[in-house]
C-alpha cells in the first residue's frame, strides 16, 4: 500500500494523463516506459471531467500496475459522477488490480446544466470518499491547495474541508502545484494545528514553456514568485533556454523542500519523461 511507503522513505512520485485518442495510446505507453526506469514510488492517472476519459484513465492505470509493476492511482471525479457510475468505476479498477484512488471534485462539465449541478449525488469529494469508504475495499488520497482552494472563503475554511477529508477516509494527501514554498511550509503548519495528521505530497510541476503561464498555471490559481517571474521574462522568446531554466527552479523548489524535512514529493510530470529524468538525477532520494 502506498500509505506504508511514507514512514520508511522519502518517495518520489509522479502524475501522468491519458491519451485523448484511442490512436495515441502507443506513444502513451512509451512515455511510461521511460517514466518507469526513474523508479518512482507510485504514479498517479487523471480523469477526464464528468468521466469522459474513465475507461482511458483506467486502461494506463492497469498498465502501470501490472506491466510497469509499480503502484498505479487513478484520479476519480464526483462532479458529474452518479453513484452507479462510480461503483461501475470501481469494479474496472479492481478487475485490474488498481485499488488506490486519489478522489476530487473535479471541474463542472461545460455542459452541465444548472439543475444537475445542483441535483448531483457529490457535492464535495470528502462526501465520495465516505460512499466509496462505506462501499469499497479502495484506499483513498485527497487534494489540498497550499494557497487556499480559489472557491474557499478563507484558508481556515479549506482547512476545515480538508479536515473532513481526513475524516472521511482519507490516507493521505496530494498538493495542488505551488512555486513559492514559504506557502507550503505555512500551509503544513496551520494543517498540523487543524489535526491534520496523514502525509502531504509536495505538487511541483516544472514550467518548461511560457504557454504554460496562460494554461495551468493560472488555472491553478498560484501564485508567481519573482524569481520565477524574472524567468519568464527573460527567457520567453528562447525556448531551450526557458526549458533549462524552469526545470532548475523546479529542482531547486524540490532540495530546498527535503531540506527543511519535506520527504515526499509529487512531481506533475505533464508526460515529458525528458524533464522527469533531469529532475530526478538532481535531486535527493
Amino acid at each position: 500500500m502506498i500509505k506504508d511507503m511514507f514512514e520508511n522513505k522519502k518517495t518520489i512520485s509522479f502524475e501522468v494523463f491519458p491519451p485523448k485518442k484511442d490512436g495515441e495510446f502507443d506513444a502513451a505507453f512509451e512515455v511510461l516506459d521511460s517514466l518507469a526506469q526513474l523508479k518512482p514510488d507510485f504514479i498517479s492517472v487523471t480523469y477526464g471531467a464528468g468521466g469522459s476519459r474513465c475507461g482511458k484513465t483506467v486502461e494506463i492505470a492497469s498498465y502501470i500496475q501490472n506491466k510497469l509493476h509499480i503502484d498505479a492511482m487513478a484520479h476519480m471525479t464526483c462532479v458529474g459522477t452518479k453513484k452507479e457510475q462510480l461503483l461501475s468505476v470501481y469494479e474496472e479498477l479492481k478487475k485490474n488490480n488498481v485499488n488506490h484512488v486519489l478522489a476530487l471534485r473535479g471541474d463542472r462539465p461545460k455542459d452541465m446544466s444548472d439543475e444537475q449541478f445542483a441535483s448531483r449525488d457529490f457535492i464535495h469529494a470528502n462526501d465520495m470518499m465516505a460512499f466509496l469508504k462505506e462501499h469499497t475495499d479502495l484506499h483513498l488520497a485527497g487534494a489540498c491547495y497550499p494557497e487556499k482552494h480559489f472557491e474557499s472563503f478563507s484558508m481556515e475554511s479549506d482547512l476545515n474541508n480538508l479536515k473532513r477529508k481526513q475524516d472521511a477516509g482519507a490516507e493521505f494527501l496530494i498538493s495542488q502545484l505551488f512555486f513559492d514554498n514559504d506557502y507550503y511550509y505555512s500551509f503544513l503548519e496551520k494543517a498540523r494545528k487543524k489535526g491534520i495528521t496523514i502525509p502531504v505530497c509536495a505538487g511541483i510541476m516544472p514550467i518548461t514553456t511560457a504557454k504554460q503561464i496562460g494554461t495551468t498555471v493560472t488555472l491553478s490559481g498560484s501564485s508567481i514568485p519573482k524569481a520565477l517571474a524574472d524567468i519568464f521574462a527573460t527567457y520567453a522568446d528562447n525556448p531551450e533556454e526557458m526549458r533549462k531554466a524552469g526545470i532548475d527552479y523546479a529542482i531547486r523548489q524540490i532540495r530546498d523542500l527535503q531540506e527543511n524535512g519535506v520527504n515526499d514529493v509529487h512531481i506533475y510530470t505533464m508526460n515529458k519523461p525528458e524533464t522527469a529524468a533531469e529532475i530526478m538525477k538532481n535531486i535527493y532520494r
